[in-house]
């Protein structure tokens, strides 16, 4: 039944959806999702008041060299000249913190679910599989990256122990990596596709530098 459930959830259109006039928000799948993948956490989002966008780039294969300038101009696309609410789910939330380094006047704040931008790259279960999809090592992308350092703009970390594929520490980050941290008791999964996990995940998006 909960496979069915979450199955049901990824059914809908793509477009922008929620309020017009609400704050813009983006949801920047992991990695091998895509904005259906996300779908679900995309309504709770627009039911909580927001104008929310997926990142409109199709399957998160990896990282490309093009895929931070595509991403920001995804962003300023979708603003209209209004700063943009960032939430990056695992290797998404790497690529929303990215683009906020690279273009911070489009950024109102980045959240991050789940996403190993601290410590070792390989301190996951699925790194392999990444290096065999996207076809580089995983330290070592196309692009110059240093995921540790925290954007310009605030930004906030959310994690649970009880992720299970990426590394609670990694997840986390240390102090001065993120402006905030705060933990959810959910799984990797559970963070995009949990309707239980919704709640959560959207308050804590909510309150962060409110």
């Amino acid at each position: 039944m909960a496979l069915a459930s979450r199955f049901y959830r990824a059914f809908g259109h793509l477009e922008e959806r929620g309020p017009a006039d609400g704050p813009p928000l983006m949801v920047v799948p992991g990695f091998l999702a895509t904005d259906r993948t996300t779908l679900g956490l995309q309504r709770a989002l627009a039911e909580a008041g927001y104008r929310v966008a997926g990142w409109g780039m199709g399957w998160n294969r990896g990282v490309r060299e093009d895929t931070l300038e595509r991403l920001a101009a995804r962003i300023e696309a979708f603003g209209r000249g209004r700063p943009v609410v960032l939430v990056g789910w695992s290797l998404g939330g790497i690529y929303a913190r990215e683009a906020a380094k690279i273009r911070p006047e489009l950024v109102a704040k980045v959240v991050t679910l789940g996403a190993p931008f601290s410590g070792d790259p390989r301190n996951n279960n699925v790194w392999r599989l990444y290096e065999a999809v996207a076809g580089h090592p995983v330290d070592q992308p196309p692009v110059q990256v240093r995921t540790e350092l925290k954007p310009p703009v605030p930004t906030l970390a959310v994690w649970s122990r009880r992720d299970g594929i990426v590394a609670p520490v990694c997840a986390r980050g240390d102090e001065g990596e993120s402006d905030d941290r705060i933990e959810l008791d959910c799984s990797h999964m559970g963070f995009a596709v949990s309707a239980r996990a919704y709640p959560k995940v959207v308050e804590a998006i909510r309150t962060f530098q409110e």
